[in-house]
């Protein structure tokens, strides 16, 4: 995992977990064992939300302050693009602690990738949960 990488998904769990963020049983790094966030870079706004999924099969909605991840975010997105560059429309960032596991994928076209309605929001949790065998 690069360094980028690292800094990126600690900040996210960090943001995730900020007081009025995820529920824990012990504290909030307790309650989930894997997550799937997706960073929106529309035209004029960004967002991070997705889910947390705890061993119990629970599933947590999840989102993260902009403020608290822009310098990784940004950080990441120089280790992949030039200045001047077209960012992608959308990042998924999954990860599975209890296995040590990510990846983090890019959408640069399909703006409906991802997207989340009232009317598919169980299809697009499980869709989402980060499954590495």
């Amino acid at each position: 995992m690069s360094d980028v990488t690292v800094v990126l998904i600690r900040s996210l769990v960090a943001a995730m977990n900020e007081p009025s963020g995820l529920p824990g049983a012990d504290g909030p790094g307790d309650a989930w064992e894997s997550f799937a966030i997706v960073l929106e870079f529309g035209d004029g706004y960004r967002s991070a939300s997705g889910y947390a999924y705890a061993a119990d099969g629970t599933v947590i909605p999840v989102a993260c302050s902009w403020p608290s991840i822009l310098d990784a975010v940004n950080d990441y997105l120089g280790s992949h693009y030039e200045p001047g560059d077209p960012l992608p429309l959308k990042i998924l960032v999954q990860l599975d602690r209890a296995k040590g596991r990510y990846e983090v994928t890019f959408e640069e076209s399909d703006a409906e990738r991802w997207k989340t309605r009232p009317s598919n929001f169980r299809q697009m949790r499980e869709e989402l949960r980060p499954a590495f065998d």
